[in-house]
């Protein structure tokens, strides 16, 4: 059984619990968040685990505007292969910019919109994964399992980093 460990993290959006184990993170949820913590019933809370640091260095960097590298971070979230492949195409998705779900299904080879707005709405990694550039066919900003006022505030710092 592999080790799980959490440290909380201080956003300009609320609290954060991050989550690792041995391999690469497994959580970021916003306090209050749906589906939060789901499957850390055996965590040890350890704010020095190297992963965490790296995960909170990461937000600090993203947080003060910056555009740090997701590739620099060990990504582990546990999900059918459908979610990591919808998780995966979602890291691709450049700051600032948005795509509809329906333009993420197409890229995933013409899967359901919806069968993506549920693997989108799973994404367990918040901010890190970027599920919040997702946006309806629209452009609407909808669906956003931390609340829609974060979706706003999160494309709105990346747009500002951008200038």
């Amino acid at each position: 059984m592999m080790n799980i460990y959490t440290r909380e993290y201080d956003s300009p959006m609320g609290k954060m619990l991050l989550a690792c184990n041995d391999t690469g993170i497994i959580g970021a949820w916003f306090e209050g968040q749906k589906y939060y913590a789901a499957g850390l019933d055996n965590a040890a809370e350890n704010p020095e685990a190297p992963l965490l640091a790296a995960a909170s260095e990461w937000l600090d960097e993203y947080f003060g505007g910056g555009r740090p590298d997701i590739s620099t971070l060990p990504l582990s979230p546990a999900g059918t292969d459908f979610c990591r492949r919808v998780w995966s195409e979602l890291c691709s998705i450049p700051y600032g910019e948005t795509v509809s779900y329906s333009e993420l299904a197409r890229r995933l080879g013409g899967t359901s919109p919806r069968a993506v707005g549920t693997a989108v709405e799973h994404n367990p990694v918040s901010v890190i994964i970027p599920c919040h550039r997702v946006v309806g066919a629209d452009g609407a900003l909808t669906g956003y399992a931390g609340g829609i006022w974060r979706k706003k505030l999160l494309l709105e710092l990346e747009v500002q980093s951008l200038l």
